[in-house]
């Protein structure tokens, strides 16, 4: 197979993974060769080339293993994947993505249309818009997008200019922005930049930031993709120009109208059969939520709260502790004078995947190291997640932030076995195997006596025991992705292995993996990634200087050469040489000894190409 692109100018359709950067196309077939060769899925299957000429440059796929069943396909989206035939399952498995996302590539759902990754089928129109083509959906080719359910008010002068524009807005939070925007340096304010776009016949939707200034778009809207977590970290709001009754609030006010009436004169005519109906979607919506009544303990202990409730809890969500991709955290009290966190999710489509993965996760398990889940709210389309409050908030802010209370040896020790116990719980004592999916300090928060607690289930991965692998959309956060994500592989517990590691290189150190490290003086320094600097430093037996600044030497060696040997065992690049969390844990409580971890080849490799770019 040969994916070619002809020597004109033309936009990204999707880029390989990468971190940190190499410069080079060359250098991302060497990637991609070796990531392909770690994975025992894909070693030996096929052999990938670059070839760069005057006219085109091209890459091509070369079968190895003929005896295997084997056979590329290329989507609509322009998504590879590698099929390879299971005698035991009598059907064809999917073992390599690239993509993964498929909302990567460029313009995949076609004009006015959102894309979701982690949705089925990820592509959807924006509100007020319809599908172009039904027929080309359903045979999945959404390249056509959709067209507007009602025609803008345009009265145009000679110079493409409104006269009297009743058209309005509608936000869509936390996309990234379409493709080719216009900047209005004159609009200096939100209501300017508004009017900007107003004032054009053309003009389909504008963006505004104090940071950016006034954007602002003409015709079609392309690539514009929701933050749903797997790997798109968008906080835009995109402002869509609507026709006046196409916009949400006045469309729903007219159906409240409608509806009022339709009620009333049933009530007169059929007021007990209405009662009944009204009981029967009450329990329904009920049943749905887990619970038989609100403000009573659901099946697995959790609560189902009131909205009212926890409005009044929260003070009218009054004092945040956070925000991340789904949603705001607010501090509360409840009735008994029990400090809550109440996590509001925003957008229904996230916020309702969120919901589900948190309740269907967290609600059926309890652990020392698991945040608790005490209940959740369901009521129309609010959705609420209500956790034990962490006093000490995340660990990110205690080793990232000066501003923090900098943590002591001991407490950061005692928090690396305590994050190790409650992934060991998660991987091998859950009655299903659960894959959190986005370890990271942010995710683990530290209660009143610093005993660390993995929180935010929003991306887990759920995997039956008799399966040992799961292909999932690209999720997590970059820095503490495990190569199996470059690949497009099914993935396993290892994923969280890998960035358990990454976390624990960050414990130790004070700092972030990504920022840079500068070793050597003068024209022969050169900048290195941390994790494989730490490495490098645990050969040499000099840990120590990998040790944060902030413990002034106070802390004990032994330990912590523990713990980076843990760590560097993690991040390596073959899953099957990456310890198991039950290992962790016995190796960190001092059970059981490990020796030290080689060089991941996959990390020296993209450092190296990115020395060698830089040169």
């Amino acid at each position: 197979m040969v994916l070619t692109r002809r020597r004109k100018p033309s936009v990204v359709y999707w880029r390989f993974f990468n971190w940190p950067s190499p410069k080079s196309a060359l250098n991302v077939i060497q990637l991609i060769n070796m990531t392909l060769g770690i994975d025992p899925w894909t070693r030996g299957l096929i052999n990938p080339i670059y070839d760069n000429n005057n006219e085109e440059e091209y890459y091509a796929f070369t079968l190895l293993n003929e005896s295997a069943s084997t056979y590329f396909s290329i989507d609509i989206s322009g998504q590879v994947m590698i099929n390879v035939w299971s005698e035991a399952g009598q059907s064809w498995q999917s073992i390599y993505a690239n993509p993964l996302d498929p909302c990567t590539p460029y313009a995949t759902c076609g004009p006015f249309t959102l894309c979701s990754g982690n949705s089925h089928p990820y592509c959807d129109c924006m509100e007020g818009f319809s599908q172009k083509s039904p027929q080309g959906w359903d045979l999945d080719d959404r390249t056509g997008g959709c067209i507007r359910n009602t025609p803008l008010h345009l009265q145009c002068t000679s110079k493409n200019t409104m006269i009297n524009s009743t058209d309005k807005f509608h936000p869509i939070a936390r996309v990234t922005l379409p493709y080719e925007p216009q900047s209005m340096g004159n609009a200096t304010t939100q209501s300017d930049c508004a009017q900007a776009c107003l004032g054009s016949c053309s003009c389909t939707a504008y963006n505004y930031s104090i940071s950016s200034g006034c954007s602002i778009w003409h015709g079609e809207l392309l690539s514009v993709n929701l933050n749903d977590g797997i790997g798109i970290n968008a906080q835009d709001v995109l402002y869509l120009r609507l026709a006046a009754k196409d916009l949400p609030s006045l469309r729903n006010n007219k159906r409240k109208l409608n509806i009022g009436v339709v009620v009333a004169a049933s009530i007169i005519g059929f007021g007990l059969l209405i009662l009944i109906m009204l009981l029967m979607i009450w329990r329904k919506r009920l049943k749905w939520c887990g619970a038989s009544l609100h403000g009573t303990q659901g099946s697995g202990g959790i609560i189902a709260f009131r909205y009212t409730d926890l409005a009044h809890a929260t003070k009218k969500f009054s004092e945040q502790l956070g925000a991340g991709g789904f949603g705001s955290v607010f501090k509360g009290v409840l009735s008994d004078l029990t400090t809550i966190a109440v996590k509001r999710l925003d957008g229904a489509r996230q916020g309702e995947k969120e919901f589900r993965a948190e309740v269907s996760s967290l609600g059926v398990i309890q652990h020392i190291n698991l945040v608790k889940l005490i209940g959740f709210c369901c009521e129309g389309d609010k959705r609420l997640l209500v956790y034990e409050h962490m006093l000490n908030g995340s660990l990110d802010a205690h080793i990232f932030e000066s501003s923090a209370l900098a943590l002591n040896w001991n407490t950061r020790y005692q928090i690396a076995i305590g994050v190790a116990r409650g992934l060991s719980y998660l991987h091998h004592s859950c009655r299903k195997c659960i894959i959190h999916c986005d370890i990271k300090p942010h995710n683990i928060l530290l209660d009143a006596s610093f005993v660390p607690k993995i929180a935010d289930f929003g991306m887990a991965a759920v995997v039956g025991r008799d399966f040992s692998r799961v292909l999932t959309a690209f999720r997590g956060t970059v820095g503490y992705l495990a190569p199996e994500w470059l690949t497009g592989v099914p993935v396993t517990p290892k994923v969280d292995v890998c960035s358990f590691g990454m976390v624990l290189l960050e414990i130790i150190s004070g700092r972030r993996n990504s920022a840079e490290v500068h070793s050597g003086t003068g024209s022969s320094g050169h900048v290195e990634y941390f994790p494989v600097r730490a490495i490098r430093k645990l050969h040499e037996g000099d840990v120590q200087t990998l040790m944060d600044p902030q413990l002034h030497g106070d802390f004990n060696l032994e330990e912590a050469e523990r713990v980076c040997k843990v760590a560097c065992w993690c991040i390596q690049d073959n899953e099957d040489n990456r310890l198991t969390m039950i290992e962790v844990v016995q190796i960190l409580e001092g059970l059981q000894e490990v020796g030290l971890p080689p060089m991941p080849r996959l990390l020296a490799a993209m450092t190296e190409s990115s020395d060698g770019a830089s040169a």
